[in-house]
């Protein structure tokens, strides 16, 4: 609070009944503290000093009836102004008031107003007229009062469509967020889709190749043994087809020579020796000892043939 000294000086010794004098203090601030504590002074006269502005304390003191806040300095007034429901006379005659804020409209109990000399904005300067006598006053504080409802009415109108179009925005926003989302979540479904197809195809692709691998794998594993399966089959069975066919042509040999053995020796110790045909036997016979005589391996065969 800034005062001149001794101007105000303690505010219960100004009390007067039920009216607190504080015009003329060279205040520019109030003390709202001290003023609630005297709520019987329920007239305040505030006027010809520095005032700019009212604290938003100052709508606390509801028990004001009559207050006087001419020759200031003050471009508007509180918001909660309208918390002031038990004022009825109001003088805010050479202020720089331009507008009035919307809750002014819930004082009710509001009878008087004078808002001369202040810059009105046109609609509240014609709604407020003239204010010349106590009649005027009066009228002002009824005109006034219709007017800040219907501006309080349009506000709250503003408002709510304000707040509805927020909403509007607010849902549209979460909407296009929620869209957002889901087009992301189904990007993202997508893509671990497609990872999964192509790891199931690369898995696939590996095993096929593995399994191809094994096969060739075992194919050169098991060739060889199939091989030499199959060539072990037959030396198993050629080893008695060798001895068998070489038993039958000893035999078949054994066999010729033993009838060329009987014809020689009928043709050359029988009667049929004088036969033509024991002839050519016996020269056959004599040429083919002289040629083969050389060979022991005939030989051989024949020694064995004659043993046999």
């Amino acid at each position: 609070m800034s005062r001149a000294p001794g101007k105000a000086g303690n505010l219960r010794e100004k009390v007067d009944g039920n009216e607190l004098d504080l015009s003329l203090c060279d205040m520019s601030e109030i003390p709202v503290r001290e003023l609630a504590a005297i709520p019987k002074a329920t007239v305040l006269d505030l006027s010809c000093n520095k005032l700019t502005a009212l604290p938003g304390d100052f709508c606390s003191l509801t028990h004001i009836v009559r207050l006087d806040l001419s020759k200031n300095q003050l471009v508007q007034l509180p918001t909660e102004f309208g918390r002031l429901v038990n004022l009825q006379h109001l003088d805010l005659l050479q202020n720089r008031i331009a507008e009035l804020p919307a809750t002014f409209a819930q004082l009710k109990s509001l009878k008087w107003l004078d808002l001369k000399d202040n810059p009105l904005n046109p609609a509240l300067a014609k709604a407020a007229g003239d204010c010349l006598d106590e009649k005027q006053c009066k009228e002002c504080a009824q005109r006034v009062l219709q007017y800040m409802k219907v501006v309080q009415a349009e506000q709250e109108q503003d408002l709510q469509r304000k707040l509805l179009e927020e909403q509007a925005l607010k849902q549209k926003r979460e909407a296009e967020q929620r869209q957002k989302e889901e087009k992301e979540r189904e990007q993202r479904r997508k893509q671990k889709a497609q990872q999964k197809a192509r790891k199931r195809r690369d898995y696939d692709a590996l095993q096929a190749a593995q399994q191809e691998m094994k096969k060739k794998k075992k194919n050169k594993e098991t060739a060889p043994s199939d091989n030499h399966k199959i060539s072990s089959k037959p030396s198993k069975k050629q080893k008695p087809r060798k001895s068998s066919r070489l038993g039958a042509v000893m035999w078949t040999i054994m066999v010729v020579l033993m009838m060329l053995a009987g014809s020689i020796v009928a043709c050359r110790y029988t009667q049929l020796q004088s036969q033509s045909l024991c002839a050519s036997v016996n020269t056959v016979y004599d040429e083919t000892v002289r040629t083969v005589r050389g060979c022991h391996i005939l030989q051989s065969v024949l020694q064995l043939g004659s043993w046999q």
